[in-house]
């Protein structure tokens, strides 16, 4: 069973930047796709960003060019990097153990508990 454990949230004000880590445990990390996802109060969860086994990216049009994905095998990690945060980016984020399918990046059952960004303006 895939363990992940989210951690680095915060509150920041906007403009500013936090580094979330998503550490992997249970698991063969090196052949996971991991993606990160949030969720707003009274909306529904939505995809941020994933990263494949061998470290490709993609982004949701809403970030992109301002969250950065990274992974390091050696320590079982993937790390969101959010700078220029806005007030909507405020929201639980939460990592992922998935798989790509072509293109897309697929979700996995297993899930971390979250972890609270809060962007004041």
């Amino acid at each position: 069973q895939v363990q992940l454990v989210e951690s680095g949230g915060g509150l920041v004000q906007a403009g500013g930047s936090l580094r979330l880590s998503c550490t992997v445990s249970g698991g063969t990390f090196t052949i996971l796709a991991i993606g990160w996802y949030r969720q707003a109060p009274g909306k529904q969860r939505e995809f941020v960003a994933s990263i494949t086994s061998g470290g490709s990216t993609d982004y949701a049009d809403s970030v992109k060019g301002r969250f950065t994905l990274s992974r390091d095998n050696a320590r079982n990690t993937v790390y969101l990097q959010m700078n220029s945060l806005k007030p909507e980016d405020t929201a639980v984020y939460y990592c992922n153990a998935g798989y790509y399918r072509g293109s897309y990046y697929q979700r996995g059952t297993s899930w971390g508990q979250g972890t609270q960004v809060t962007v004041s303006s």
